[in-house]
């Protein structure tokens, strides 16, 4: 059942996948109603459901603090249990009908997991920045609607470059295809941590795939979305930027980045066009209309989500012919990072909490892309 979301709070990841877990550290008091404890630098809250519950959970600043609410549950605990991990506090707030649970941070978290297994609801919290945070808390795209029927929707991660084909080499000597993939990753783990999506790599170690493959693993798959990584090489620019496709270039600059691109089957020793002529004729002809509007409308969730986060290019939005973005039936985005060769995006792209801002970025723009899809996932029970 849908719960209509309250003014100035933001519904998290309310989800019905159970969620796996591990091997992990013993419960504190593990046959309590509401238990807490920390598993790989994870910290998980456990609660006990004696009935089906529309709970919800939105994220408040100020001080940092999740809150779930729990209708017609009966609150069976203390009124206040001492955290640990990234909890501060658990505390009770409310009474009869309209109690909630409230979780009070010691730091600022990344995206929740949030899930009911067993007739518990468990969740997940680790570390995240400030930034990313403020954003979960400040009531944008709220959506609340019924748990899923049927597979979540897929969103296929594409690391640009790798094997025999480097990528921007910067002035330290960093390789693109690492920093790619590394920045692919985190993301991926941030996603499967929100429970909204699956996701599919079209790489996942440094080994060399033609473009034609990347887009293909996307069609033959359904996915949702493609979005594809890169931090490249250009003289005196600067910033994160991000590119939907055009035959015809927005400017020079755009024409240039997409011409080094698709010049990557070059580099990995293929002969062959990496895209047969049938495929071509398609992706020339019947790119769809909603395709690109789709494309378009991740492009400006990706800009709004990075300008809080990360230095951008001017004009980040642009568009160029890449033969990565060239599937007919799936929104597609290249993103950009930064520019290995500009020392201050090198150094920044080399640093694990950099590119775990850039994660949560995308991972905002992810999930307001399937959240404008269809209904999105706010609630469980």
């Amino acid at each position: 059942m849908g719960v209509t979301p309250d003014r100035g709070r933001r519904p998290l990841l309310a989800l019905a996948a159970a969620l796996a877990a591990g091997p992990a550290q013993a419960a504190r008091r593990p046959s309590s109603w509401l238990s807490l404890r920390v598993e790989r630098g994870r910290t998980l809250i456990t609660l006990a459901l004696d009935r089906p519950t529309a709970w919800r959970l939105t994220a408040l600043d100020g001080p940092p603090r999740l809150l779930v609410d729990l209708p017609n549950l009966p609150w069976r605990g203390p009124a206040r249990q001492p955290g640990e991990g990234v909890v501060k506090s658990l505390e009770r707030q409310g009474s009869g009908s309209s109690q909630q649970l409230v979780i009070v941070l010691a730091a600022p978290v990344g995206p929740p997991s949030a899930g009911v297994t067993g007739g518990r609801l468990v969740l997940g919290l680790a570390p995240g920045p400030a930034a990313g945070f403020a954003r979960l808390a400040d009531g944008r795209n709220l959506a609340a609607a019924a748990p899923p029927r049927g597979p979540l929707p897929l969103v296929v991660l594409d690391p640009g470059h790798g094997g025999k084909d480097p990528g921007a080499i910067g002035a330290r000597g960093t390789q693109e295809k690492r920093i790619t993939l590394a920045a692919a990753l985190e993301l991926k783990r941030q996603l499967e941590a929100g429970g909204r999506c699956r996701v599919a790599l079209t790489r996942s170690r440094d080994v060399f795939i033609p473009l034609g493959d990347r887009i293909e693993l996307a069609r033959r798959r359904e996915a949702a979305l493609f979005l594809s990584l890169h931090a490249d090489s250009a003289p005196g620019a600067r910033g994160a930027s991000v590119y939907t496709l055009s035959e015809t270039a927005t400017d020079s600059f755009s024409a240039a980045l997409a011409r080094r691109e698709n010049e990557a089957d070059r580099a990995g020793g293929l002969r062959l066009p990496s895209v047969p002529p049938e495929v071509q004729r398609i992706l020339l002809s019947l790119m769809r209309q909603e395709t690109r509007a789709g494309s378009e409308k991740l492009a400006r969730l990706a800009v709004a989500a990075l300008e809080a986060e990360v230095a951008l290019l001017p004009n980040t939005h642009r568009r160029a012919g890449f033969v990565v973005l060239k599937a007919p039936d799936v929104p597609s985005a290249l993103v950009e990072m930064g520019f290995l060769s500009h020392p201050q995006d090198e150094a920044a792209l080399n640093k694990a909490a950099h590119r775990a801002r850039l994660a949560t970025a995308l991972a905002e723009t992810v999930h307001g892309f399937l959240g404008a899809r269809g209904p999105a996932l706010a609630q469980g029970g």
